[in-house]
């Protein structure tokens, strides 16, 4: 995998504890995206415990991996359209504003699974992220994400 860090590498820490992809979450999935081309791509190595049926992965965890991925490469495609730079400029957060997955056949539980996104649509401080998750070359679920833009207020609002 390339050794430029992720776009989630890149949050600011009061937004990197997400289970998905926050870095700072000891107990996450540590979900990392980067530019490949046009396109993102996040690769994923499945745990034993993370299970369905035996030998195949739960569905939850790929809808997570899609949800994740989609929100980071929100972030990476919201940065280039305004013209930041990976590292210098701050990083945009992302959340789900909705998430649709299809599940196409079995993943199976033993093989990296990689998730392709294409940006889709970028309007004010919403982006839309079409993915993919394979298996071994074989696409096995398919998902768009709505990710919204955290507005900048929004831990004062949150808390104050």
């Amino acid at each position: 995998m390339d050794s430029k860090p992720a776009f989630q590498d890149l949050y600011s820490e009061d937004f990197a504890q997400c289970y998905g992809c926050g870095r700072l979450n000891e107990h996450g999935l540590h979900i990392r995206s980067r530019w490949d081309g046009e396109e993102t791509v996040c690769e994923f190595q499945p745990r034993p415990y993370d299970t369905a049926i035996t030998g195949f992965v739960y569905g939850g965890l790929i809808a997570s991996l899609i949800d994740c991925h989609g929100t980071g490469s929100a972030a990476g495609a919201a940065l280039r359209e305004r013209g930041g730079t990976m590292g210098v400029s701050p990083m945009p957060r992302f959340v789900t504003g909705s998430l649709h997955v299809d599940y196409l056949r079995p993943t199976p539980l033993g093989p990296i699974l990689e998730i392709r996104g294409r940006i889709k649509e970028i309007k004010g401080r919403k982006v839309v992220v079409t993915s993919t998750l394979s298996a071994e070359g074989v696409v096995c679920a398919r998902g768009e994400v709505v990710a919204i833009e955290i507005p900048e207020d929004f831990g004062v609002r949150a808390h104050g």
